[in-house]
């Protein structure tokens, strides 16, 4: 039986388009255009990853085309100012790259995107070697998992551990993502332990935890 895929490996693309330091500017917009994707890595060697360009590298350009920014312009953008004159990759890339490990947890990798503003992150290995790309829709597939399989993880790695021997079965429904848990156990202090891990299965919405004790009418 499957388990859920709580590594950046499990969902990542293998199969990763990337450019050299040398690549041009158009060269560099006509490949995010043909392959649909926000941000190219920028290699060198032995596939080490060196940088990144992204459209928002490539943006500048156009938005100093034809201007002639004031001196506090200068000063508050000379980043961009300086991008914009650019042809090449390795004046164009932003470094160092923004990367993540394949062991990584797909909550480490989704607050990493969150935290530098980024779209797609480069898989590379401990020599920082492009082993694939993960994007935001990549985090997002383990909320295609089927229901049958959530409910068989959360009876399997939760509910038999916690509530082996239960005074009435617990009964596990999950409907669109959405985890409701009824039955009767035995340790109440179990209970909010039981809906914590469940919210953390991957691919799991919400939790609609419905469990009772029998230690709670002794009081």
């Amino acid at each position: 039986m499957d388990s859920s895929p709580h590594r950046v490996s499990d969902v990542m693309t293998h199969a990763v388009v990337a450019i050299g330091r040398k690549a041009l500017f158009k060269d560099i917009v006509e490949r995010i255009e043909q392959w649909k994707v926000s941000a190219l890595p920028v290699l060198e060697g032995d596939g080490r990853v060196i940088g990144v360009v992204s459209e928002a590298d490539l943006l500048p350009k156009e938005e100093f085309r034809d201007s002639d920014p004031d001196r506090f312009t200068q000063l508050r953008r000379l980043p961009d100012l300086a991008k914009a004159g650019a042809v090449s990759a390795e004046e164009l890339m932003s470094t160092p790259a923004v990367t993540v490990h394949g062991d990584a947890t797909l909550a480490e990798a989704a607050r990493i995107m969150a935290l530098r503003h980024v779209k797609r992150l480069p898989v590379v290995n401990a020599e920082d070697v492009l082993e694939g790309v993960v994007s935001r829709g990549d985090l997002l597939k383990v909320f295609l998992r089927p229901d049958n399989d959530l409910a068989d993880e959360i009876r399997r790695d939760i509910v038999d551990v916690l509530f082996p021997a239960p005074v009435e079965p617990v009964h596990i429904i999950v409907s669109d993502g959405v985890a409701t848990l009824t039955g009767r156990v035995g340790d109440s202090a179990r209970i909010p332990l039981a809906a914590r891990l469940v919210r953390g299965v991957e691919g799991v919405v919400g939790v609609d935890c419905r469990l009772t004790a029998a230690d709670s009418d002794a009081g």
